[in-house]
């Protein structure tokens, strides 16, 4: 039976490690400060949006969100996006998704500047992520990342699978993973014989958006399993592991919900942090 690895208790931990970094920023006389700018009414964003204030605000932080109309022109986004960058007084900006179909997002990520890029999206950061440079990168992939190293998990030498490829966590997975000195293998909606792949890894990592794609004859025994999806069904919320027939056989396994959801937040505060000192 696997040892489940809780996202919540870890991310208690790394919000009192950030509370008290705010506070000895405000000793110095500044507050740490997040603006997030939405274009539009999307339900799911809007709701993330005010997730993120309540969490800043809860360690000292500031927080504005910025909203646009759904049919607000690219330029004037842009020039919002241009003004908030040049503020010394915002820190860490964050353009959220889905954009309104009319506006090009390189565009509008072109606009923003690489230091205040707390999502790690800019063509600057991605850069930065895969030359071995520091930067500014996704929080989700840093969230994998994360617990396994608080649990004691070592990453040097060994074989991580990560099943998916997308932009905002497989693949920035790739060079997080290669700099810990991983072996890496990346699977994804092509890849043949996709348990025969899985079955190899000592740590499988999935983020693929399938739910319930992982089974459990897909996994090495005693592995290593982070499962980073969310998916919302008729059930409820579920990951992209099948939970029932995984945990008996993997050693270790994250928990949906409780799991590296729980940290994402917490690693956006971290990345606004970082960009200040940055």
């Amino acid at each position: 039976m696997a040892v489940l690895l809780s996202g919540k208790e870890l991310a208690a931990q790394i919000k009192e490690e950030v509370r008290e970094e705010v506070d000895r920023w405000k000793a110095r006389g500044v507050t740490p400060k997040l603006v997030a700018v939405l274009v539009g009414d999307d339900p799911a964003a809007v709701v993330y949006a005010q997730a993120k204030e309540k969490a800043l605000k809860s360690v000292g932080m500031a927080y504005e969100l910025v909203k646009f109309g759904a049919t607000a022109a690219q330029e004037e986004v842009e020039a919002k996006l241009k003004e908030l960058s040049a503020s010394p007084e915002v820190h860490g900006i964050i353009l959220e998704f889905p954009l309104p179909p009319h506006l090009n997002k390189d565009r509008l990520l072109s606009a923003l500047s690489p230091l205040k890029d707390v999502d790690g999206l800019t063509y600057e950061n991605r850069g930065r992520l895969f030359s071995g440079e520091e930067g500014l990168f996704p929080a989700t992939p840093q969230s994998c990342l994360i617990i396994l190293e608080r649990h004691g998990i070592e990453l040097a030498g060994k074989h991580v699978v990560v099943v998916g490829r997308g932009e905002t966590v497989g693949r920035p997975l790739l060079p997080l993973l290669l700099r810990k000195d991983a072996t890496v293998t990346v699977c994804h909606s092509r890849t043949a014989d996709l348990g025969y792949h899985t079955r190899q890894a000592e740590i499988l990592i999935v983020a693929a958006g399938r739910p319930g794609l992982i089974t459990g004859n897909m996994v090495k025994p005693g592995a290593v399993v982070v499962d980073a999806g969310i998916n919302q069904t008729e059930q409820g919320i579920c990951g992209d592991v099948d939970f029932p027939s995984v945990e008996p056989v993997a050693g270790y396994l994250t928990p949906v919900p409780g799991g590296v959801g729980s940290l994402t937040t917490v690693m956006l505060m971290k990345n606004l942090l970082k960009a200040m000192s940055l």
